[in-house]
């Protein structure tokens, strides 16, 4: 019979196992994106971005075409890593441009998260080739778009069926605060949650607001 011990699964994710790459949020990328709505793209982008931001997870920020034709990424991103120098490639597939391989390897870490658009192009392209070569990989769902959700969504049946682990914006965000005995993180990830984290991060506010509560308390 198995023996609970009062440990995690080693399938969760820690602030210090992973690399985070962000592919083409950019605006020629997003116009024509359908399975999302736009407002929640960005905003489950920001989410992603500050929680990564927050608990110091190293990211790769990935552009495609960025002058010629595809466009600045988004805002709420490159606000959070203010200053972090953007990777433009030629390439669909992220995997197959040396500059972002070779920043894969000095980060080293063995899981990588992915988010982008679209996710039928530029997440399933990456996400198949780390897969092939080794790595644990986990897609972000709602922080990628596609042109339509049929497309999205086969896409990640795709990922999922090679062995990606499909996870949520707010889920991410939670799976790295994992305790709220976690003081050092606690007040960075409640504010991320009332900022961008939707209905929860509503309730977060009206508990304190209304009872002085807070969790985990």
């Amino acid at each position: 019979m198995a023996k609970a011990t009062a440990t995690p699964a080693k399938s969760l994710l820690t602030p210090k196992d992973h690399t985070l790459i962000l592919i083409d949020f950019q605006s020629q990328m997003a116009f024509a994106t359908k399975s999302i709505d736009t407002t929640l793209l960005r905003n489950n982008a920001a989410l992603v971005s500050k929680a990564a931001k927050s608990f110091n997870v190293p990211a790769i920020l990935t552009t495609v075409a960025e002058k010629s034709f595809s466009g600045p990424m988004f805002n709420e991103i490159t606000r959070t890593f203010e200053g972090q120098k953007m990777l433009d490639r030629t390439s669909m597939n992220t995997w197959e441009d040396q500059a972002v391989i070779d920043e894969v390897n000095r980060i080293g870490k063995n899981r990588i998260v992915f988010a982008g658009l679209w996710t039928s192009v530029c997440i399933v392209g990456p996400v198949l080739s780390a897969l092939e070569q080794g790595f644990e990989v986990y897609v972000i769902a709602d922080a990628s778009g596609d042109i339509s959700e049929e497309a999205h969504n086969r896409a990640m049946d795709r990922m999922v069926q090679a062995g990606a682990r499909p996870i949520t914006s707010l889920q991410y965000l939670l799976e790295l605060q994992r305790d709220w005995a976690r003081g050092e993180t606690y007040a960075s990830t409640t504010s991320i949650a009332k900022d961008v984290g939707g209905a929860y991060g509503l309730g977060i506010d009206y508990a304190k607001t209304m009872f002085n509560a807070q969790e985990g308390h």
